[in-house]
């Protein structure tokens, strides 16, 4: 469940990495951090290994986790990859902290992949309890970026956390004063201006929007927008000025149809295509989107069961990841 993408260098032998996590159920306790990477060569998905282990990552810490999910991968200024986990000690997800990990391995092949943790991030007096993650990081000019974060407990609303380059965590601030917004994924429209496009967490949603237009300094919320959301992730992508791409679950009764949708200017919405359409019963949930080498990549969950993929240039390509 929960991918998250990572282009890699352009003379890796892979294209990029996805990671999720895995087991016999969400919140097992054989749940581990899963990855594959996709052979520039071959154009086929490495078999997945499990790169972090909740026992292991707790001795390391010198405390005990229950569970672990949600990775969120990000690539430094120096090539090391980071990875941003939730993870959980007493209590369900609600009381869960956001565990910043960072490759201790010396190469980045899957095979010898590895990582260490660095903290758990200081985001709440309580403990850092009921902070998670979900989406991609934002990238900025100065070679950091921003982390889209939520606060869960009870009420939910969305946070970002800043980073510098080197992936040294540099503060936060809340990106919504409603509560009931979560997931956020962000997307820059300038280098100023950016939006957080968010699942929410009542009857009859739709997505919601903030805006920040002096680089996260001072964020507004700004009227729902025309799209459904069945208490269901997004995820987001900006590809330049005016060309910005939604994929997220369509109705308000289930999960079963997933749609990748377009907009020039984070307000108005149309269908590009739709990229899953099932029973009221099946799930295409949490997407994660990727534009790499002239195509859009698509990875999402089916029915908690596998991770499936999708690149979309001339024409897609699909399958499942092994």
């Amino acid at each position: 469940h929960a991918s998250t993408l990572l282009a890699m260098p352009t003379a890796h032998p892979a294209a990029l990495t996805v990671f999720w996590f895995s087991g016999d159920r969400e919140s097992g306790p054989n749940v581990q951090i899963a990855a594959s990477q996709y052979l520039r060569a071959t154009r086929q998905w490495t078999p997945a290994r499990f790169v972090v282990n909740r026992f292991v990552v707790g001795e390391q810490l010198g405390f005990g986790l229950r569970r672990l999910g949600n990775p969120v991968a990000w690539m430094d200024g120096a090539g090391r990859i980071h990875l941003f986990v939730v993870a959980t000690g007493g209590g369900g997800w609600a009381a869960s902290r956001v565990l910043h990990l960072r490759q201790s391995s010396s190469g980045q092949a899957l095979d010898e992949l590895a990582f260490a943790p660095v903290r758990v991030l200081p985001l709440s007096w309580l403990w850092n309890t009921s902070h998670l993650v979900r989406n991609a990081p934002m990238a900025l000019t100065d070679g950091g970026m921003v982390l889209p974060v939520h606060f869960e407990l009870g009420i939910k609303y969305p946070l970002a956390l800043r980073f510098d380059r080197e992936g040294a965590f540099q503060g936060m601030g809340r990106m919504s004063q409603r509560l009931h917004w979560l997931q956020p994924a962000l997307v820059a429209q300038s280098p100023t201006e950016w939006l957080a496009l968010m699942r929410a967490e009542r009857p009859q949603g739709k997505v919601g929007v903030a805006r920040t237009a002096d680089g996260g300094q001072h964020w507004s919320d700004l009227p729902d927008l025309a799209l459904d959301n069945p208490d269901a992730a997004v995820a987001a992508l900006g590809l330049g000025a005016g060309q910005l791409l939604l994929a997220h679950n369509s109705s308000l009764a289930s999960r079963g149809t997933l749609d990748l949708s377009g907009s020039g200017d984070g307000r108005s919405w149309a269908r590009i295509q739709t990229l899953e359409q099932g029973a009221p019963e099946d799930e295409f949930s949490y997407p994660a989107l990727l534009w790499l080498d002239g195509s859009l990549w698509v990875t999402y969950t089916v029915d908690r069961q596998r991770i499936a993929w999708m690149r979309l240039h001339s024409g897609p390509t699909t399958g499942g990841l092994p």
